[in-house]
């Protein structure tokens, strides 16, 4: 079973963002996705810049994917996207019905979670599309992934996300700009001050959800290191880690230990909850509310 570094989801500056990847060229995860997926305002890296990583990551042996928007608004986008498509280096994830439009005749690429792909028949269409691996979107649980790879075609990946803050929903509204009364137009990447999003609470003050610019995150990080047995048995080929601005190296490693079988599961959840701010939730893959936690262990 292989570990994948999901894009990153938070409005880095670049320094930051270049130091993050020095420091995963040097980790075990084996499949890194890049570039911007949530917000095409946020322009702190260039292409070249997203090319100079994916070089540096190829050359240290990682398989390199570049990833596109998820919401498309403008025309601009659109040539963004088809440039990243057109890339001639890397595999492309797609995370909208235009990248795969795009892809479509004759390239290979990769399904991700935002495209909806929720029985046997639309698997089997996108891989006659051209896709060899599939992110399951993320509210599937244990029982639909299991149905879906009793059927999946051969050749096809299956890489579930098992580990991050969920992102959930997408809007043409920026929901932080909004926060401190500035329209999107005049965001003033506010963004930029919450690394791991922007926490909102309940009127109880119930940790509940996370703003992320246009995005809508679960408040609380996704971690299915005890359901690596469950995994392990369906054939899931790749499990995704997604970025968060702290601790990443520990929960890189950590991941990594619990597929060899070096540590203890209980344990390897006890150390990724030291690694975060926030509980931890599995409650999708149980097929109940995904914020909520369903294991033996209590954290």
């Amino acid at each position: 079973m292989k570990l994948s570094l999901g894009p990153i989801q938070y409005f880095w500056d670049r320094d930051t963002v270049m130091q993050f990847y020095g420091r995963v060229a040097e980790s075990s995860v084996d499949i890194v996705y890049l570039g911007e997926t949530v917000c095409a305002k946020r322009r702190a890296l260039n292409a070249a810049d997203w090319l100079d990583i994916a070089a540096r990551l190829a050359a240290a042996g990682k398989e390199v994917v570049l990833s596109t928007l998820v919401l498309v608004e403008a025309a601009s986008e659109l040539s963004r996207m088809r440039r990243i498509v057109d890339n001639g280096l890397y595999r492309v994830e797609a995370n909208d019905m235009a990248a795969v439009n795009m892809l479509c005749s004759g390239k290979r690429f990769i399904a991700g979670p935002h495209i909806n792909i929720y029985n046997g028949e639309t698997l089997r269409l996108f891989a006659d599309l051209g896709a060899f691996r599939w992110v399951p979107p993320l509210e599937l649980g244990r029982e639909a992934v299991a149905a879906l790879q009793a059927v999946r075609p051969d050749g096809m990946e299956t890489e579930v996300f098992a580990f991050g803050r969920l992102p959930l929903a997408f809007s043409a509204r920026c929901f932080t700009a909004r926060a401190h009364g500035l329209p999107k137009d005049s965001c003033e990447f506010r963004c930029a001050d919450y690394p791991d999003g922007m926490e909102l609470e309940t009127r109880d003050g119930q940790q509940f959800l996370a703003l992320n610019g246009i995005q809508v995150q679960s408040g609380y990080t996704a971690n299915l290191v005890c359901e690596l047995p469950t995994l392990q048995a369906l054939k899931v080929d790749v499990l995704r880690l997604s970025p968060q601005s702290r601790g990443m190296e520990t929960v890189i490693d950590w991941f990594r230990r619990a597929i060899d079988g070096s540590v203890d599961l209980d344990e390897a959840a006890r150390a990724l909850g030291d690694a975060v701010s926030t509980g931890p939730c599995n409650g999708f893959w149980h097929g109940v509310a995904g914020m909520d936690w369903l294991s033996e262990f209590v954290p």
